[in-house]
């Protein structure tokens, strides 16, 4: 692919991957404010409408990044959504509170879901932001930059 596609690309797929990122995560907030007491070794002053309000707390942080970057605020957009599929990987800690053997199969492919459908999200909000930056170099330097993010020519 070269480098003038990449840009429609990674475009078009940042709502559909922001979707797919929202989806997983409201899974495994779902899944663990459900099952909750089976969840080894998380606390057990945490309560089922926490979990829920838990999630509405991040999903509110994408959704601010999403309507920043869709209303051309471009870079902080990009950043919000950035840390925003970051968090992806903060179900990850389950695994440091007990095991992978000692969670369900349904716990492990939520968290796992969870933090797969984040590293794409955030792989392509790196790339846009790359592109983004890209863009503000100056013109009569930007065939360089394009030159070596084509790679060696064939």
């Amino acid at each position: 692919m070269s480098a003038s596609g990449t840009p429609n690309l990674s475009t078009g797929l940042l709502p559909w991957l922001f979707g797919l990122y929202a989806a997983a995560t409201l899974l495994h907030f779902a899944h663990n404010a459900e099952y909750l007491a089976q969840y080894p070794n998380l606390p057990s002053s945490w309560s089922r409408s926490e979990v829920y309000a838990s999630w509405c707390c991040v999903m509110l942080l994408g959704v601010l990044g999403y309507g920043l970057y869709a209303r051309r605020h471009r870079s902080v957009g990009l950043t919000i959504l950035g840390l925003y599929a970051a968090l992806g990987f903060g179900g990850l800690l389950h695994y440091t509170r007990a095991s992978m053997h000692e969670h369900s199969a349904m716990m492990s492919l939520t968290i796992l879901t969870e933090a797969a459908m984040g590293s794409l999200l955030l792989a392509n909000v790196a790339l846009l932001a790359g592109i983004a930056s890209v863009s503000t170099i100056p013109r009569r330097r930007r065939h360089m930059v394009v030159r070596c993010m084509r790679g060696p020519a064939a």
